[in-house]
C-alpha cells in the first residue's frame, strides 16, 4: 500500500513525531489530578506565610471554589505583565512604523491597552491607548477594510478610545469614517472574501463591536442587515456552484480554498453570523447556518481536532487560525444559539484536543501560539463554570508566564497582538479576571463590564 498510503494514515503513523516537531508535551497533570491534590496556595497564603511560586510541575488549584485567582499565582502574573510591557515598548521602537492594523500592528497595541484599562481602571493605560490611536488614524491606508487586518480596526478602536474620554466629536469623526467603508463591502460586483482576516465578516466585527463598547444604536441596524446580507448571499452562491446546496448552503472560499477555520474559513463566518447582535433571522439560521455548520463538524478527524481546509486531510494544525483552537467558538456559539448538546459535545472533544497539543512551539501569541489556545479554554468556562476548563487556562498562561525559556520560534512580528508579546499580555490580563474575559478582535463582550480587579 506503500505509494497509494492516504495522507491521513501517514499522519496516524507518524503522528507522534509530527506533533513533537509542531508542540512540546503538555507537562501539566489536568484537572483531576491536580484537584484531588487540594489548593496548591491556600493554606501558606491565608496565614500570611511567604512561600515560594509553585513549580510548573506542582499539584494545585491557582483558584478559589469561587473561581477568584488566588492571591499568589495573581501578584506572578502582575510582575510578568509589567516585565513583558517593558520589554514590548522597548522592541517597538524598531517595528514598522507603516503597520497600522490590529493582527501585527499599532492597532493591536492600542487593543492590549484597552484591555488593561478594562481589567485594572487605570486611566494611564487607556491614555496610552489613545497615543496609539492617534498614531494609527494618522496612517490609514484604504487597502483593507477589516477589524483586524484593514481600516475597520483603527477607525472602531479610536471611536472606543473617545468615547471612553468623552471626546464624542473624535469618536463620531471615526464612525463616520468607518461607515463610509460600507459601500465596498456590500458590493455585488466585488471581489472581496467574506472570511474574518480580510474579508466581510471582519467588517461586521467592526460594526457589533461599536454597539457593544459605545452602545446599542451606534451602527443602525440597516447598516448591520446590508453587511449580512451580501455575506449570506455569497455563500449561497458559492454553494449553489460547486452543488453543495443541501448538505451546506453557506459555502465560502478564500484563494480557492474552502477553509474551515476561525481566520480565513467557515467557523470564523459562522461564528459572526450567530452572534445575537447581528440580528440573523431564526429561519436563516436553523435552514442555512446550522446545516453548514453540521457538514463541516462531519469533517473532523478522529481526534477531535478539524482540517484547515475541506480538501485537507492532515491532522498537522491546533491553532486559533487553523484547526480546533477556532473552531471550538463556533461550536460553543452554535450550542447556545441552537440548545443541541451535540455542539457542547464537540467543543469539549476541542478542549481534549488543545489541552493535549496547544503548547505551540510557533510561540506564546494569539493567532497560532499558547495564548490563543487558551483563550479556548476561558471561553469554555464561562459557557459551562466547569472548573476544568479554567484550570486548562491557567496552565497555559504559566507556560506563559516563563516566556521565551522553551526555545520557540521568533515571529516576524515579535511584540504584535495576534503573533507576538502583546499577545500573551492580554492572555495574561484576562487570566487575572477569567469571568469578564474575551477573546482579543474575536468575541463580543457584554456591556458594563468594566471592572477593579
Amino acid at each position: 500500500m506503500g505509494e497509494t498510503m492516504s495522507r491521513r494514515l501517514k499522519f496516524h503513523l507518524g503522528g507522534e513525531a509530527e506533533m513533537e516537531e509542531r508542540a512540546f508535551g503538555n507537562p501539566f497533570p489536568d484537572y483531576e489530578a491536580a484537584a484531588s491534590a487540594g489548593p496548591a496556595t491556600g493554606g501558606a497564603e491565608d496565614a500570611g506565610c511567604a512561600r515560594p511560586p509553585p513549580a510548573t510541575d506542582e499539584l494545585g488549584l491557582p483558584f478559589r471554589d469561587d473561581g477568584k485567582i488566588v492571591q499568589n499565582f495573581t501578584k506572578r502574573i502582575q510582575t510578568k505583565i509589567k516585565d513583558l510591557l517593558q520589554q514590548m515598548e522597548e522592541g517597538l521602537k524598531t517595528a514598522d512604523p507603516h503597520d497600522c492594523s490590529a493582527y501585527t500592528g499599532w492597532t493591536g497595541i492600542a487593543l492590549l491597552y484597552l484591555q488593561l484599562y478594562r481589567v485594572t481602571c487605570d486611566q494611564t493605560y487607556l491614555l496610552r491607548s489613545l497615543d496609539y490611536v492617534k498614531r494609527t488614524l494618522r496612517n490609514l491606508n484604504g487597502r483593507r477594510v477589516t477589524f483586524l487586518c484593514g481600516d475597520a480596526g483603527p477607525l472602531a478602536v479610536g471611536a472606543v478610545v473617545y468615547h471612553k474620554l468623552k471626546s464624542d466629536c473624535e469618536s463620531q469623526e471615526c464612525i463616520t469614517k468607518l461607515l463610509q467603508l460600507q459601500r465596498t463591502i456590500v458590493c455585488r460586483d466585488s471581489d472581496l472574501p467574506d472570511e474574518l482576516l480580510y474579508g466581510r465578516a471582519g467588517y461586521l466585527y467592526a460594526l457589533l463591536y461599536l454597539n457593544t463598547e459605545i452602545g446599542p444604536g451606534t451602527v443602525c441596524e440597516s447598516a448591520i442587515k446590508e453587511v449580512v446580507c451580501a455575506i449570506i448571499e455569497s455563500g449561497k452562491t458559492l454553494s449553489r456552484e460547486e452543488r453543495k446546496a443541501e448538505r451546506c448552503p453557506l459555502l465560502y472560499q478564500w484563494h480557492r480554498k474552502q477553509y474551515v477555520g476561525a481566520a480565513h474559513g467557515m467557523a470564523g463566518i459562522y461564528y459572526m453570523l450567530m452572534q445575537p447582535a447581528a440580528k440573523v433571522d431564526q429561519e436563516t439560521l436553523t435552514e442555512m447556518v446550522k446545516p453548514s455548520i453540521d457538514y463541516v463538524r462531519h469533517k473532523r478527524f478522529r481526534s477531535g481536532n478539524y482540517p484547515s481546509s475541506l480538501s485537507n486531510e492532515t491532522d498537522r494544525l491546533v491553532h486559533w487560525c487553523h484547526g480546533a483552537p477556532g473552531v471550538i467558538h463556533m461550536l460553543m456559539q452554535a450550542y447556545k444559539v441552537f440548545k443541541e448538546e451535540k455542539y457542547l459535545k464537540d467543543a469539549m472533544e476541542c478542549s481534549d484536543v488543545i489541552w493535549q497539543r496547544g503548547l505551540l512551539r510557533k510561540g506564546y501569541g494569539i493567532c497560532h501560539g499558547t495564548a490563543g489556545n487558551g483563550y479556548s479554554f476561558l471561553s469554555l468556562y464561562h459557557l459551562t463554570q466547569d472548573k476544568k476548563y479554567l484550570y486548562r487556562a491557567c496552565k497555559f498562561a504559566e507556560w506563559c508566564l516563563e516566556y521565551g525559556a522553551h526555545g520557540c520560534r521568533i515571529p516576524d512580528r515579535p511584540y504584535s497582538l495576534f503573533e507576538g508579546m502583546a499577545g500573551a499580555i492580554h492572555f495574561l490580563s484576562d487570566i487575572l479576571a477569567p469571568e469578564t474575559s474575551r477573546f482579543p478582535a474575536f468575541e463580543l463582550a457584554p456591556p458594563q463590564r468594566d471592572r477593579k480587579i
